[in-house]
């Protein structure tokens, strides 16, 4: 039963997060949130809204680098189709991520991790990012932890930092967090905007309608004019919202710059950010969730959702309802308020 499940789960975290039995606070954050979720699991049951099993299953097995690249491009060009992103830059990414039936927050981590993904029967599908990480470095978390529901949900928990970067498994998801934040067609598009990107020489072909003949001109650009700066990689950041860092190792995995071009690039880091900073664009640096309610806005909308939705249909009474909302250090009066309103004949 649930219970029981949870209590296995209880087993498991501190198994897989040995760090997190050393600090109460991480520990303690953590499970705030995987409480939370299994919460929202009992009230999804309640209404009959599991959606877990809808979401694809691209699990496949890895042997190389290369592979593993391959199957992460790919999957990620055809989720933003199912999604119906199209090539465009993502919004709130928790959101989507959500709508999918995967609960997603962000919570205190130590630093070497980036983020979590569970997989268990207590709560369904969640993925917890570092909530002390920047917004960007978060929704880069929040796309690879994606990468693991989508290609790896047969692990119950599994933990992404540092001492196992270097995987496989870790590489396919960062490959498709590269691609699915920064789409090629979409990157291509913010060059040529920029007036970037284009070859050193172009050949235009012109139909000559009197004659019935064809003419080719060859068209070169201004010398220099092609050579993608730290300027352009910060305005590419900052329109896909990513990091800076993000966007220029993007560049060279699409070959738009060389390697020695793109270490270039990377040493500019600072000065691309100072740029950013210039422009107001201060969001793609900071670190750390503003408060709480910002690390936990898009779970906690569900769950509200949830609870009144269960107290609507009966499913739950007004003092479950009031427990929820305390869960969520939310004001008991303010949603019993709004429920009522929902369903009126309600009394007490």
């Amino acid at each position: 039963d649930d219970d029981s499940s949870m209590e296995e789960l209880s087993i498991a975290i501190p198994r897989v997060l040995p760090e997190l039995q050393r600090s109460w606070e991480f520990e303690s954050a953590v499970r705030r949130v995987v409480d939370l979720c299994r919460e929202g699991a009992a009230l999804r049951r309640q209404l009959e809204q599991v959606r877990d099993a809808a979401m694809p299953n691209y699990a496949a097995s890895l042997h190389t680098t290369t592979e593993a690249i391959r199957q992460a491009e790919t999957v990620a060009a055809e989720e933003r189709r199912r999604l119906g992103l199209g090539h465009a830059p993502i919004g709130n990414l928790a959101s989507i991520i959500n709508a999918e039936g995967v609960w997603a927050a962000a919570v205190e981590l130590p630093d070497n991790f980036s983020g979590l993904f569970l997989n268990h029967s207590a709560v369904g599908l969640a993925i917890l990012v570092n909530g002390s990480h920047s917004q960007v470095r978060r929704r880069f978390s929040y796309a690879h932890e994606y990468a693991h529901a989508l290609f790896d949900r047969e692990e119950v928990i599994s933990a992404t930092r540092r001492i196992n970067s270097s995987t496989l498994v870790e590489r396919r998801a960062n490959a498709f967090s590269a691609a699915f934040l920064l789409p090629a067609e979409g990157v291509h598009e913010q060059l040529l905007l920029h007036n970037k990107g284009q070859p050193s020489r172009l050949t235009q072909t012109i139909f000559d309608v009197a004659n019935n003949t064809m003419s080719d001109t060859e068209i070169r650009p201004p010398s220099g004019s092609q050579t993608i700066t730290f300027q352009d990689v910060a305005l590419i950041a900052k329109h896909f919202w990513v990091s800076y860092e993000a966007a220029a190792w993007r560049l060279r995995s699409l070959n738009r710059v060389s390697q020695q071009e793109v270490q270039t690039l990377v040493s500019q880091k600072e000065t691309g950010n100072q740029y950013l900073k210039l422009l107001k664009y201060t969001g793609l640096i900071e670190e750390g969730c503003i408060n709480e309610n910002e690390c936990e806005q898009e779970l906690r909308g569900e769950l509200v959702s949830l609870a009144i939705e269960a107290y609507r249909r009966e499913e739950i009474s007004i003092d479950r309802l009031r427990e929820i909302a305390s869960n969520l250090d939310l004001s008991g009066s303010e949603i019993l308020k709004l429920a009522r309103m929902i369903r009126p004949e309600a009394i007490r």
